[in-house]
């Protein structure tokens, strides 16, 4: 089950598609972080939602706001998958322990080995705002992230 809101968000350090390590706890204080989990590079919604995020990219990177997406893949299946479509933010490898970030976050499946499609708004305190998890073959509209963030 996914963490509801009103949840202090798990803190995490992951590593990004540059070998960078990322952690949730550096945005703590300064911006809000738009968490956003997918399964798998290189399939066909995962591939649309993160390029659909690139092509609104301020909206979701600027100083008020950073958007970091999480998969199970390892950080040189990201790196390619990155420069690839041109996805210029984070893309964050839960690849070992596998899945452990998806996990905590209630979104890990099992069955599959992967993240399911949920996504988290976690305000500048580190409390999630906002949530929404869909089915692998369920893409989620970009229009109610704009919307969550807006109440913040």
């Amino acid at each position: 089950m996914a963490i509801e809101p009103g949840t202090k968000a798990p803190d995490f350090q992951l590593r990004d598609q540059h070998g960078q390590s990322v952690t949730l706890g550096d945005y703590r204080g300064g911006r809000s972080v738009v968490l956003l989990f997918y399964p798998y590079a290189f399939t066909g919604v995962c591939t649309g939602e993160l390029c659909a995020l690139r092509d609104a990219l301020p909206t979701f990177v600027n100083d008020d706001v950073q958007l970091l997406a999480v998969s199970c893949d390892s950080p040189f299946t990201l790196r390619v998958f990155g420069e690839r479509e041109g996805l210029d933010y984070p893309l964050l490898s839960d690849f070992w322990p596998h899945g452990e970030i998806a996990r905590a976050y209630g979104v890990f499946d099992e069955e599959r080995g992967c993240a399911l499609r949920g996504t988290f708004i976690i305000d500048k305190e580190g409390v999630v705002r906002w949530t929404v998890v869909n089915g692998l073959p369920d893409a989620r509209d970009l229009n109610d992230y704009v919307t969550a963030l807006r109440t913040l």
